[in-house]
């Protein structure tokens, strides 16, 4: 079954919408090259669009009516977003929910070291990426630095064109006959991977020059000490803006589009529907990229207890009614999916496979080979799916992860599919996926946002859990 190029069916405000939309996502994707990044601009938006604090409820003890419009963050790295609607909550909620967590390089928690008058970050990457595609390549530094009495110093450096940038080198191709009959996994090691940040020493100082000069730096222009580190969260990144991408600039290419696309759309879905029967979220957490662990991913209990909370607010009391509340809701897993790249048609089944400029992407199932680790949608889920997507116009495709015996990936669904709900990934085809830049079509981007428009205000009727 051949899927339509959705460019087939726009007509002119069509663009011009898409065209506003897609100058807005390359904002965001500019200003959030990090969680903590797409946080605050997930939280200045919602306050935008009427939402409140939750925990301002939750301390004045005022309750929660239909119609409410609240948000509740946590860490500073994960946010659920919840609009309040006229049908018992009981009976479930649509969901969204992506990650805005992307693969990286770290900077490790004792990094500064000085070798052969060069000082360098030792770092440790973060997620699955191709090691050599970070070399040689201007880097940028994001995130915060807690000092010993509390301070957060907020880091951003390389961004401004009167910023310096900072590089992990490579070994010239003169010398490089040895590296290059290496395995791409072995070409760049992970514990090659640090990064330049200085090389003038104060004058004078023959041992440890350039370290102490750095360290007049960090004093005066940044307001930290060498071990103020210990309690830091520092992010390297591809250091430039994102842009539009071709001749007839019908694409996106830039930094973390996995998956700030879908946790862009979602988001801007969520803040546009207005009133609803059936109580919407969006949910935006961190760490998908390394299993959804820790006190932020997907994984730990932030989602459940925010559910809790609201339930509360609405004289919802027991943990009965947030399990039927959680079993009852309908969700898409918003992550993107791999684009068909006909320069690596090999890796795909292309029967099977999404592509740029048909539309918003529903895998049934991702895992691995055998469909390891994979939330699979049942046939009736899929079948609700299809019809909100035909009944509201939206371009929509459906993959796999490409080749079965090839590898695979996943997402959080799985996760979520374990309270008992119906939950479907849906998201964006990328090219170039985890490379430290990525690309997506306009298009795409436009007809997510439908998607998630019309899933949030699917009616309740027409599906049983």
């Amino acid at each position: 079954m051949e899927r339509k190029i959705a460019w087939h069916e726009y007509e002119q405000k069509d663009i011009e919408a898409l065209e506003l939309l897609c100058q807005e996502y390359i904002q965001f994707l500019n200003d959030g090259k990090t969680e903590r990044e797409c946080v605050v601009q997930a939280v200045q938006q919602a306050k935008q669009a009427g939402y409140s604090d939750l925990d301002s409820y939750i301390q004045s003890g005022k309750s929660l009516q239909p119609g409410d419009k609240v948000y509740k963050v946590h860490m500073g790295k994960s946010i659920a977003l919840f609009n309040i609607g006229t049908d018992d909550i009981q009976k479930g909620m649509n969901l969204l929910g992506a990650h805005i967590d992307s693969p990286r390089i770290d900077i490790k928690q004792n990094p500064l070291y000085e070798d052969s008058n060069l000082a360098f970050f030792d770092t440790h990457y973060y997620g699955g990426i191709k090691k050599y595609q970070w070399v040689a390549m201007p880097l940028a530094l994001h995130g915060v630095i807690v000092k010993k009495d509390g301070t957060t110093i907020h880091i951003t450096i390389g961004e401004k064109d009167s910023e310096p940038v900072f590089c992990i080198t490579d070994l010239l191709p003169h010398l490089g006959q040895e590296q290059m009959e290496k395995k791409a996994s072995k070409v760049i090691e992970g514990e090659a991977l640090d990064v330049l940040i200085g090389s003038q020493p104060v004058k004078g100082e023959l041992k440890e020059g350039v370290t102490k000069f750095l360290n007049v730096i960090f004093s005066k222009e940044y307001g930290f000490e060498e071990e103020d580190l210990l309690s830091a969260e520092l992010e390297i990144v591809p250091a430039g803006k994102a842009r539009e991408l071709g001749f007839d600039r019908s694409m996106v290419i830039g930094y973390g589009q996995d998956d700030r696309v879908c946790a862009f759309t979602s988001l801007v879905a969520m803040l546009e529907v207005d009133q609803v029967k059936r109580t919407t979220c969006c949910l935006l957490v961190d760490k998908e990229e390394i299993g959804s662990v820790g006190a932020t991913g997907m994984q730990s209990k932030f989602f459940e207890n925010a559910v809790a909370e609201v339930l509360e607010l609405m004289g919802e009391t027991g943990t009965l009614a947030i399990r039927r509340t959680l079993e009852n809701s309908r969700m898409l897993s918003s992550d993107v999916s791999a684009g068909y790249d006909p320069l690596y048609a090999s890796a795909f089944e292309k029967k099977n496979a999404s592509f740029l400029g048909k539309g918003v992407v529903f895998n049934k199932f991702t895992g691995s080979r055998g469909k390891s680790g994979s939330n699979d949608a049942n046939a009736e889920y899929m079948g609700f799916i299809r019809r909100i997507m035909d009944d509201n116009q939206v371009a929509f495709q459906t993959a796999e992860l490409g080749r079965v015996d090839l590898g695979g990936g996943g997402t959080i669904a799985y996760i979520m599919a374990l309270y008992g709900m119906n939950v479907i990934d849906c998201g964006v085809a990328v090219l170039s996926m985890h490379a430290p830049w990525e690309i997506t079509s306009k298009a795409d981007i436009y007809e997510a946002k439908k998607c998630y428009i019309a899933f949030l205000t699917a009616a309740a009727e027409g599906l049983t859990n």
